[in-house]
Parts: C-alpha cells; sequence; structure tokens
C-alpha cells in the first residue's frame, strides 16, 4: 500500500523547505504535516508563504510533546528536518515510546544543503534513522564508508538529490536587462567589516554595468530568524555604503526559485543557492574574495570551475561548471529520488519495521547523549523532563512575542528603523 500520510519535523523555514520538499518528492500524493518545533528559528507566516509549500495540518511543538503523538506515530513516513543533535533526541526518544508497535513510521534525515564541515558529527546523531538521504554520489560514498567504519549499515544511506533543484533551463532573453543576482547568506562571511566590503563590491558592480540590473537576494527581514544567526543584515549595512547605492541596485526577498526566472548570472560566497542555478544551467560565480576556505564553504567547489573574484566578474566571467563535478554532487538527474522511494516501499512492504536504535547509546556514549537529550527536553531514558511550576506559562508568554514579532518583522522593522524605510523603497526592496 502506498503512502497515505507524511509528517515533516522541522526547526526553521529552510529545514521546513527541505523537509517538505523531501516529503513531496517521496510521496507526492500523500497528505502533509507539518510539525514546528518552538525555538529560535521557528518559520514566521511570511517566510512559510516564501516557500510555497502548504502543509494540509500544522502544528507547533516542543520536542519532548512529540512522544505522545498519536498522530505523528500513525504517520507513514517522518522527515526530521531538524539540527542533527535534535534528530539524535526524537530517534532515541521516539524508538522507546514507539517500541512494540505494529506500525511505526519509516524514518528519514539528511542534509538541508552542501556538507562541508562536521560531517562525521553530523552522521553519528542522523544514525539510526531508517534512511540518510545523501545529496549527491559524493556525499553517498563519503557517508557510507564512515558509517561502514563504525559498524552502522550502510545500507541506509540512500543517494538522491537536494529535492528543491528544479526549474526551467537558462535561456537569455532580450526582454529584460542582463540580471545579476548575489545570493546573500546569513553568517558566510560573519563579521560585519567583510559584510560590508562584500555589498561594496557588488554595488561596484553595479556602477560599472549601470545597463544591468543587480540583485541582492535576501533570506529575512530584520526580526525574522532562519537556520543560521544573522548579526549584521544587508539591508541595515546598505546604509553604511560610502557611496550611495546605485538606481540599478536592488534588495530582493522572495523564493529563489522565481528569482533564478530572472537571473542570468548568480553570485555567491557558497550558498545552495548555487547548486540550484548550476542545475538550471545559469551562470554561477563562487566568490573568492575572502580566500577559498573552509570557514566559508566555498572550498567545496574547488573543483568545479566555478570559483572567481569581482575583478572577474567585471571582466565578464561567466563561469559553468564542469560537467564531471556537476555530475559527482548531484546536479542533472533525473528523477533522484526514485531509490529512496523505493526503499521506502521495500521497508514497509517487510512488514513490522525493527526498533529505532541510535548509534550513540547510554552505554556508549552516555555523557554526550545525556547532554543532548537534556536541551530537547527529555531525560536520559527519552522520557520528557517535568516541568517546573509556572515554568510553562512563562514559556508560551515568550513564544507569544517571539511569534507576534516574527509576524510582525516588517512592521517593526520601519519602526525600529525608520531611516532605513525610505532607502529600502528607492532600492526596490519587497
Amino acid at each position: 500500500m502506498p503512502p497515505r500520510r507524511v509528517a515533516v519535523i522541522a526547526d526553521s523555514d529552510t529545514r521546513w523547505k527541505w523537509g517538505a520538499s523531501v516529503a513531496r518528492q517521496l510521496a507526492p500524493d500523500c497528505a502533509l504535516d507539518a510539525y514546528f518545533l518552538r525555538g529560535r528559528s521557528t518559520p514566521t507566516e511570511r517566510q512559510l508563504a516564501e516557500i510555497g509549500i502548504e502543509p494540509d495540518r500544522r502544528h507547533e511543538v516542543t520536542a519532548a510533546a512529540l512522544v505522545d503523538d498519536e498522530e505523528l506515530a500513525a504517520a507513514d513516513i517522518v522527515v526530521l528536518a531538524v539540527l542533527g543533535g535534535t534528530v539524535l533526541a526524537l530517534v532515541h526518544s521516539l524508538g522507546r515510546a514507539w517500541e512494540g508497535r505494529l506500525h511505526r513510521p519509516v524514518t528519514v534525515s539528511g542534509y538541508v544543503g552542501v556538507v562541508y564541515e562536521k560531517m562525521v558529527d553530523g552522521l553519528m546523531t542522523r544514525a539510526g534513522t531508517d534512511l540518510v538521504l545523501a545529496n549527491s554520489d559524493h556525499d553517498t560514498r563519503r557517508f557510507r564508508s564512515v558509517f561502514a567504519s563504525v559498524g552502522v549499515d550502510p545500507g541506509t544511506v540512500v543517494e538522491c538529490a537536494l529535492p528543491f533543484l528544479g526549474g526551467a533551463p537558462y535561456r537569455p532573453s532580450a526582454d529584460r536587462p542582463f540580471t545579476v543576482t548575489f545570493a546573500a547568506q546569513p553568517s558566510v562571511p560573519r563579521d560585519r567589516a567583510s559584510r560590508l566590503r562584500l555589498l561594496e563590491r557588488t554595488a561596484a558592480h553595479a556602477r560599472l554595468y549601470p545597463e544591468r540590473l543587480v540583485l541582492v537576494k535576501l533570506r529575512s527581514l530584520p526580526g525574522e530568524q532562519t537556520t543560521h544567526v544573522e548579526s549584521d543584515p544587508y539591508q541595515e549595512l546598505v546604509e553604511t555604503l560610502a557611496e550611495p547605492a546605485p538606481a540599478n541596485l536592488q534588495l530582493v526577498y522572495g523564493n529563489m526559485t522565481d528569482v533564478l526566472d530572472r537571473t542570468d548570472l548568480l553570485v555567491t560566497v557558497s550558498s545552495t543557492a548555487a547548486l540550484e542555478s548550476m542545475h538550471r544551467r545559469i551562470p554561477t560565480a563562487i566568490l573568492t574574495d575572502f580566500g577559498v576556505r573552509e570557514a566559508h564553504g566555498n572550498h567545496y567547489f574547488v573543483h568545479s570551475g566555478c570559483l572567481a573574484s569581482w575583478d572577474d566578474i567585471d571582466a565578464g566571467a561567466l563561469p559553468q561548471p564542469d560537467p564531471e563535478w556537476a555530475a559527482a554532487h548531484g546536479i542533472g538527474k533525473s528523477d533522484p529520488y526514485a531509490a529512496a522511494r523505493a526503499r521506502v516501499t521495500e521497508l514497509r512492504a517487510a512488514g513490522p519495521l525493527q526498533p529505532l536504535r541510535p548509534y550513540y547509546t547510554p552505554q556508549s556514549a552516555g555523557i554526550y547523549l545525556a547532554g543532548i537529550l537534556r536541551n530537547n527536553g527529555f531525560d536520559e531514558q527519552g522520557r520528557p523532563l517535568p516541568v517546573a511550576p509556572g515554568a510553562g506559562g512563562r514559556g508560551r508568554v515568550r513564544l507569544a512575542v517571539r511569534r507576534v514579532a516574527g509576524r510582525g518583522a516588517k512592521k517593526l522593522y520601519h519602526v525600529g528603523h525608520r531611516r532605513l524605510a525610505p532607502a529600502l523603497r528607492r532600492w526596490g526592496a519587497v
């Protein structure tokens, strides 16, 4: 019997985008339930609307509350679109809660973007889910090698691709200006001086090519949170440029697919948007102005043939990825989720699933596991921790304030940053 209900547990807008997209790939016609974990980066209404995948049912919960959720236990597939530590905590606690049931969901974990750091850390916390999705042949080989070395079944790693790679192939258009899109990242580069310098170079390119449209694609409004903390948003830095921003430089929001529809050159330090762009054969430049460094993630693209500086872009560079590199990194595949769908069907047809067993146990890594469980609201047995009297009320107040602030981020932005509002309107922010 094909899956009927898929549940996605997500803790941020980017992870919801990944998890919901995975769910649609695994079971296109299923009912989709969303479980948003309460926390710093719980997505706002605006962020969810921008992603454009509307769940059939929506819940906002703590991780601990999921243990007793019968609707979650009855789902056919559960996609864990959360931090690795939270995956571990949920596999540990839900595994205990579901043990002995005739039915439990097939559990799926994976990565929202490129895996360029802490690979072993992330894999060990995801070990124990029925499927660990790898976004490319390159990642599949690395992940399986690690699992085989530590005694985890390497067959749980299933090759696929980023689920939101799609859109029409690039075609230049004479009906609009040549458009350069800089895909901003919340924390790359991290420090204010580097972020301002990057914005200065973007503005300089716009001045050099007044006939071009140069877009700065932003991730969130000031006041909103995403997966990574953004301490110096470009919406504020644009006011501190040495020269006023040129008229052809625009700050934009919106779905990345829609922005790429009108992009002729994608520029970024290491955003996953680069893979979306390459998949559509849009010229893509991976910036080297701050070096090629693991700290910035652009080392992932070393063999791609797309490394370039702003000077190269000013001189007319329009990089395209090396075909072999692209194929090895999950770009251009047709139906990349066929193997994952087949694996889900195989598991469901084999009868009752084996109990969930995370790699880390109280016996093998008790100190580490106990800290992760406690941070997610569980005791060492995977049971929800008791809530101190009155703490729930304060938590609800804090949550209400955060949600109101998130939903009203744009209004708060205009109140708190009145001197920026005219500039944003002038530069085309939407």
